[in-house]
């Protein structure tokens, strides 16, 4: 609500004195970097058409709802945890058992449980799933601060990966999980990429509603106070560990979701797609786009995504190549960041 308020006002001053905004815009850097960010991906996905710009919507709600439940624990709570790519692959692996039918290859590997629940009966349960392991993490985590806490939070990280690559009889390990069930409305199924990215913003959209209704309540002003002196509240009677639990299974939960979703639109899964680095290029979106700040989380995402993309198409580069530029290019906007930014684009909060 607050970001269409906003944006209507900016539209209505614009009208009245174009001269007098334009001035007071000059050193308005939240404000560059959300025309700049925004413009670009719409330029490039209009250049491209319409297919790209369906797949790289996708792409981008998936990362988006990622960047926010992770902004939620690091940006609003303080608490840098690299260990959230593990929550999203148990959503992922949650939906892909639940929901596929691996029997096809069991003439190759050994099988797997085949369930064949359709889409809408698996997600609540890859969710709850990813709630209930964030639970029996967290209360050992709530046990450590600080630099400790990133420690624990990259052990459980490699742990998760280790499990969804060495558990075969379950995971496939290497060979993934193929056959992922597509949504379905009875006889509806959500086959066309257009009407999977509807409900992929859907999906979006309700997560940043409940982020936002998180963070504008007396919860939300709790952990915030939390990463500002996590002591000082605790003397008012405030029992922190018990808001760090819950914003931290509440965080997780929504990674789950983008787990489960990610499943189904590509339909296949593997352990690559949850490596460390992946938790690294999340907190990554997270500085980009700004601590504390939702908005920020969909703008960094957006670049991001932008950025993975568009590396694609520039000629001069050997396609073997892409990936470890994306990486230079992603690891030099952050040092530039901390050196002239450490709030991130919209951020309100230096990490």
């Amino acid at each position: 609500m607050s970001i269409a308020t906003g944006a209507l006002r900016n539209i209505q001053d614009v009208a009245r004195d174009p001269r007098s905004w334009w001035q007071r815009s000059k050193g308005n850097i939240e404000l560059w970097a959300n025309l700049i960010v925004i413009g670009w991906a719409l330029a490039f996905m209009l250049w491209r058409g319409g297919g790209f710009a369906i797949t790289v919507g996708s792409v981008f709600a998936i990362w988006a709802i990622l960047a926010v439940s992770l902004n939620l624990v690091v940006g609003y709570t303080g608490l840098l945890s690299v260990g959230h790519i593990g929550f999203f692959g148990i959503g992922a692996y949650a939906m892909a058992v639940l929901s596929s039918n691996a029997s096809y290859e069991q003439l190759r590997t050994e099988a797997i449980p085949t369930f064949g629940w359709p889409f809408f009966a698996a997600l609540p349960f890859s969710v709850i799933l990813a709630g209930l392991v964030a639970l029996v993490v967290g209360v050992a985590f709530n046990r450590f601060r600080d630099d400790i806490y990133v420690l624990v939070s990259f052990g459980f990280a490699v742990i998760a990966f280790t499990t969804f690559l060495s558990w075969r009889n379950l995971t496939r390990g290497a060979f993934g999980i193929h056959e992922i069930a597509r949504p379905a409305i009875g006889s509806w199924v959500f086959e066309e990429e257009l009407e999977f990215l509807a409900l992929l913003l859907v999906f979006l959209g309700l997560v940043v509603l409940i982020a936002w209704l998180i963070v504008t309540s007396s919860f939300g002003r709790v952990l915030t106070a939390i990463r500002e002196d996590e002591q000082a509240i605790a003397v008012f009677g405030y029992h922190t560990t018990h808001y760090k639990l819950a914003i931290w299974v509440i965080s997780a939960m929504m990674a789950g979701l983008a787990g489960a979703l990610l499943a189904s639109w590509s339909t296949f899964i593997d352990p690559n797609s949850f490596v460390l680095l992946e938790s690294v290029l999340l907190v990554s979106i997270v500085i980009l786009g700004g601590l504390a700040s939702i908005w920020g989380s969909l703008l960094g995402a957006l670049a991001f995504v932008m950025l993975e993309e568009g590396m694609r198409f520039v000629p001069f580069l050997p396609s073997e190549f892409i990936g470890q530029i994306r990486q230079v290019i992603l690891g030099i906007l952050l040092v530039l960041l901390m050196l002239f930014r450490p709030q991130g684009l919209v951020g309100r909060f230096k990490l």
